[in-house]
């Protein structure tokens, strides 16, 4: 059976990011970008550069950074977005120009555009798109709610102005498989010139049929999948690469079709994708999730005892995980957490092995046992980022009656600060203490806390999430603690808040940009 290669599009570091709080970090990006090449990726959107001058600068570092992938960046339908998205990907070895505009009843009502004047304007932007680059795709938003006839008829000036690939999205989830396949079908056999380009599909997750939705997209004859990592995206997300990549590999059997992306390396963008993200998986996630591999029922465990093919369809090393769970200790050397974290999809330089290695020392001396999962959280909360506070010294009283008490020194760029705080339980008094310390205006938008193992010794992760004018961080943090992992989690986030003032000039980011709800 001959097999046709699908391309991957990755769109984490674009509609990934448009997800409520999951903003990135110019590195967090860059790193991010990093691993997706890696892991052959063949388009990398890399974001929307009109949006924001850090868009724009990510963008282009980007392109200039990409030793495989096309680069791609996103643009409304208008020249002045267009030129920009030309001046951020140019630099790349394969650049490419996504433009896109609406093309449903709902979406022309928003321009206020007839049908010819928006067909016009598709002519018109794609072809300036073309004469800047060789490498044009074009998306009609909401396809799969615009009407047939002018479906196709804007598809086919958008091929006759010069667009190489045409993105068919699914931009609120609404349709299913079924239809899904048709489309892509009737629009190869209706549309003159359709056989020339290749028929992409972007698909949401309203009614969690995302992947599927893709899949059989790809059976009606598309040759790209948009997706993300771990599904991250608007709403309910997008497409989850990791569930498109190994259901071809999988299902090769109805489904002969290939990509180019090294699954092993799966597991390891997953984790780091949910750290820099703020955004965890949830256990039982396909793929990706804790749970994924995990056996408890004690007919599943001896059918795996005999033959692990009895209960799963793919290899834990398929995806670039242990099928182990095997505990360290307080006398395991540097090799054998090395070994470990390895196993586990992480592999790290020599300078973040022996900060971890710090770390896990201290944890094996307060714990009996360290878990899979809790070098999983000591890895997530060594996210490299300026320390302008660090916790110091931290002591908590808590009571039956009264308020609670927090004593609190910070170190507050080189200087040490205290203060006593009270407040409605030890988190909250820890908290005004904080914010007693350094003063700021930040909301906060998320407070989440999970044991990582069992037990009374397990960890607790904490994710703490902040808004400041249109700033969004999220700091995490993990110890046996509950309240000591709160405030450093509290504090990660400020320092990364810190980071952003600094980064982000006053009226930096372009007005008007409709950066939501795009494709």
């Amino acid at each position: 059976m001959t097999k046709d290669r699908v391309l991957i599009f990755d769109t984490t570091l674009r509609d990934g990011e448009q997800s409520p709080g999951a903003t990135m970090t110019h590195e967090e990006k860059l790193e991010i970008a990093e691993l997706l090449d890696e892991m052959g990726v063949d388009i990398i959107e890399a974001g929307f550069p009109i949006a924001s001058e850090g868009d724009f600068r990510a963008v282009s570092e980007i392109a200039l950074r990409a030793k495989n992938a096309t680069i791609c960046g996103l643009a409304r339908a208008n020249y002045k977005d267009i030129d920009r998205c030309w001046e951020a990907v140019k630099g790349a070895k394969s650049p490419r120009i996504h433009t896109f505009i609406g093309t449903s009843p709902l979406h022309r009502a928003i321009p206020n555009l007839d049908m010819d004047q928006m067909a016009e304007r598709i002519h018109d932007t794609v072809t300036h798109a073309r004469n800047l680059c060789e490498n044009v795709q074009w998306s009609p938003m909401d396809a799969t709610r615009t009407e047939w006839d002018y479906l196709c008829r804007v598809v086919e000036i958008a091929i006759k102005a010069g667009a190489t690939t045409i993105n068919i999205p699914d931009t609120v989830g609404y349709t299913a498989p079924a239809e899904s396949a048709d489309l892509i079908k009737r629009l190869l056999k209706t549309v003159p010139g359709a056989d020339d380009i290749i028929f992409a599909t972007h698909c949401h997750n309203d009614l969690g049929m995302a992947t599927a939705n893709a899949l059989a997209a790809v059976l009606g004859g598309a040759r790209q999948i948009e997706c993300t990592i771990n599904g991250l995206g608007e709403r309910a997300g997008n497409t989850a690469l990791e569930e498109v990549v190994m259901a071809l590999k999988v299902r090769g059997d109805i489904m002969p079709y290939y990509t180019g992306v090294d699954t092993t390396k799966i597991m390891n963008i997953s984790r780091r994708v949910a750290t820099v993200s703020g955004f965890p998986v949830q256990f039982n996630k396909a793929i990706v999730g804790k749970n994924a591999f995990a056996h408890e029922s004690g007919i599943h465990q001896d059918g795996m005892l005999k033959n692990a093919e009895t209960f799963e369809i793919m290899r834990p090393a398929d995806v670039g995980l242990s099928g182990t769970s095997l505990p360290l200790g307080k006398h395991s050397g540097r090799a054998a957490l090395r070994a470990k974290l390895k196993e586990l999809g992480y592999e790290l330089a020599d300078n973040q092995l022996n900060d971890i290695f710090v770390r896990f020392k201290d944890l094996a001396d307060r714990k009996k046992e360290v878990y899979d999962d809790d070098l999983i959280a000591l890895i997530r909360q060594n996210d490299t980022v300026e320390d302008h506070l660090k916790l110091k010294h931290l002591r908590v009283v808590c009571g039956t009656e009264g308020p609670q008490t927090a004593d609190l020194t910070l170190e507050i760029d080189g200087e040490d600060k205290s203060v006593h705080a009270t407040g409605d339980g030890p988190v909250d008094s820890a908290f005004n203490a904080v914010k007693a310390l350094f003063k700021h205006s930040a909301r906060l938008q998320l407070y989440q806390v999970n044991a990582v193992t069992e037990g009374t010794d397990a960890q607790a992760t904490v994710s703490v999430r902040l808004e400041e004018e249109g700033r969004i961080a999220t700091g995490q943090s993990a110890d046996t603690d509950t309240v000591v992992a709160s405030v450093k989690a509290y504090i990660n986030a400020l320092n990364r808040l810190i980071v952003r003032r600094e980064k982000t000039a006053p009226g930096e980011d372009v007005k008007g940009v409709s950066y939501k709800d795009v494709n």
